[in-house]
């Protein structure tokens, strides 16, 4: 029976355009009452008032609701809302007034007094942005909140843009765990500064000072944009202040939209203190790339192909196909793509990229525009036990993929590869550089513009080093590294996917982009590392032992071979590598062999192929 008052974006817009048409009509008939003093004249009940109602009805609504002021959460209103409804009431008013002054001279708004314009202005603001402003006026003075003994007191590093969004959502949430005891930050001008009560103690190098005064339980670092060496000095401090509760404000690569809340919270994580400087976008250049198009991720269920569904799916694209094989990990990544983009048009589907002619049925259906490959086979070891399925996925389903894409008029298809391409020792490396000549020989043949992205080790992805390492860690030991001086290059996931996302808003066609890793990591370092955020001491509670390096496995991986060199581009992140010229022939022939090897399942001679052809390969 009440079914209509239940809570939902269609009832709060109800309420709100409803609030709106009655404080329109009282705005209105308040600026005549005030205007002639109590007294208003009959005749103006005849035609102006009316009229004046009508107008500013229809001026107003409109410009209110693509204004989005009916599109916003009631309880966290805040000052963004308030410059939106003052431009939105100040639009209608100018056009209302050109309105009146074309239609002076009609009968019904002969004598129209003018000040009346400028009362019902400000009458309107002051009813529409009351009402706007009223829970959270209700909610500020009224609620109960939890104690201050029920709260941990909780030190603010940073107080930028991300601090203080932290600070207004720990003060407008009566159930927030937090109690805000200060900031700290590095920047002179703030020193002492108050923000919204909540004073600047001190800079970043006081934290362990300021920590034993205030009795500081729980610290939240708000540094998206900062390097990761200034969250590791912060981390440090609090540790040895005694914290053991240190929360963090993801990165801006994880939140494109810049606004945070204490609901975006975190643990610190392994890849805050790896080194990693912010990623810069061209957003602009990414919108206009995907922005209305019909996006294909290959391996959507995948560590890549999941976080680059969700980046991808902030673009707006018109549609995005989510293919793989997993159906459980597409039926995941799709439900949570529902959630957080519930006007976004989504298609999960259930395909192997081998199998040539579902793909081009799924090609012919949906005509994806763009196209990010990002299905294979990725475990070293168990392709070099397995390599007829490395040449069936990694190289024919690429080969696959590729021919529908460039058959059905793409206009762009990004082909994630690996640093293990580079002078490969794996068969898994080996088929990827593959994946990057079928892309260079397909670029020459039609519109379609073929892209290969080269990076390194993304963290914690399905298999990697990192949920290894934790489980070991759970488990109580030993955490097994390979060797003490085996390194590797890393990345975040959402840092990868972004700067895939920018390769292939740049690429011309041809190109093997080449991101920059940064520094290489020894693995032994980030065991420690991983050992101390748990709360241990490596060597003290949780042993480390070495193991050998297992078949394919490198000491040290590179992005290119010295030969190769890179060009720059325009994001300092991303480089062009120099690739010598693809003989197609040569790699069309050695295709076929390859094809036939792995029918066979003969492993020597898959070998041997790849060895051939493949620039440095060896095993």
């Amino acid at each position: 029976m009440f079914k209509f008052l239940k809570r939902t974006a269609k009832t709060r817009i109800l309420f709100f355009l409803t609030a709106d048409i009655f404080f329109i009509f009282l705005s209105v008939f308040l600026a005549f009452f005030l205007r002639f003093e109590g007294k208003i004249p009959s005749q103006y009940f005849e035609g102006i008032l009316p009229g004046m109602i009508f107008l500013t009805l229809i001026f107003c609504l409109p410009i209110f609701y693509f204004s989005r002021l009916y599109s916003f959460s009631w309880s966290y209103v805040s000052a963004s809302e308030l410059i939106s409804l003052t431009k939105a009431i100040t639009l209608s008013f100018l056009l209302l007034g050109v309105s009146l002054f074309i239609l002076r001279d009609q009968s019904i708004f002969q004598g129209f007094p003018r000040s009346i314009l400028i009362i019902s202005y400000f009458l309107l603001f002051i009813f529409c942005g009351g009402i706007r402003f009223a829970k959270r006026v209700y909610l500020e003075l009224f609620t109960n909140r939890k104690s201050e003994k029920e709260r941990r007191k909780t030190l603010i590093v940073g107080s930028g843009d991300a601090g203080e969004q932290i600070l207004r959502s720990i003060l407008s949430s009566k159930y927030s765990p937090y109690l805000p005891m200060g900031f700290v930050d590095d920047n002179s001008t703030k020193q002492g500064v108050l923000i919204h009560g909540i004073k600047v103690l001190g800079k970043i190098e006081a934290l362990p000072v300021i920590i034993q005064e205030k009795q500081i339980e729980q610290i939240i670092i708000a540094l998206p944009s900062a390097g990761s060496q200034i969250i590791k000095r912060a981390v440090e401090l609090s540790r040895k202040a005694g914290i053991r509760s240190v929360k963090v404000v993801p990165s801006m690569a994880e939140i494109i939209n810049g606004e945070v809340s204490i609901r975006d919270l975190r643990k610190i994580q392994i890849n805050d203190l790896l080194g990693r400087e912010p990623v810069k976008l061209d957003a602009k250049a990414i919108e206009s790339f995907i922005k209305n198009k019909i996006v294909l991720i290959t391996g959507a269920a995948g560590s890549i192909g999941s976080e680059l569904s969700r980046q991808v799916a902030k673009f707006k694209p018109s549609v995005i196909l989510l293919l793989d094989q997993d159906e459980t990990g597409i039926f995941n990544i799709s439900e949570e793509l529902k959630v957080k983009f519930p006007y976004l048009k989504i298609q999960s589907l259930i395909a192997d990229i081998r199998d040539e002619e579902k793909i081009n049925q799924l090609f012919n259906k949906f005509r994806p525009k763009v196209v990010f490959h990002a299905a294979a086979y990725k475990h070293v070891y168990l392709m070099e036990k397995e390599p007829d399925e490395s040449v069936k996925n990694n190289i024919i389903g690429t080969e696959v993929v590729a021919e529908s894409s460039l058959k059905f008029a793409a206009e762009k298809f990004i082909f994630i590869s690996t640093d293990k391409a580079v002078k490969p020792t794996s068969v898994m490396g080996a088929t990827k550089r593959v994946g990057e000549m079928i892309c260079q020989t397909f670029n020459q043949k039609k519109s379609t513009r073929f892209i290969s992205v080269r990076f390194g080790n993304v963290l914690n992805s399905r298999g990697s080093v990192i949920p290894i390492f934790k489980k070991q860690i759970g488990n109580g030991g030993p955490v097994e590294v390979t060797h003490p001086e085996m390194k590797r290059y890393f990345m975040t996931i959402p840092e990868a996917c972004l700067l895939v996302m920018q390769a292939g808003a740049m690429g011309e066609g041809g190109e093997v982009f080449v991101l920059d890793m940064g520094k290489p990591i020894k693995i032994l370092d980030l065991a420690k590392e991983m050992i101390r955020l748990s709360g241990f001491e490596p060597d003290k509670d949780i042993p480390i032992v070495f193991t050998k390096p297992r078949p394919g496995e490198k000491f040290f991986e590179e992005i290119l071979t010295a030969e190769e060199g890179t060009i720059a581009t325009q994001n300092q992140k991303i480089f062009k590598a120099r690739l010598s010229i693809v003989d197609e022939n040569k790699l069309k022939n050695n295709l076929e062999a390859l094809k036939k090897a792995a029918e066979e399942s003969d492993f020597q001679k898959i070998k041997s192929i790849l060895k051939e052809f493949v620039p440095f390969y060896r095993t």
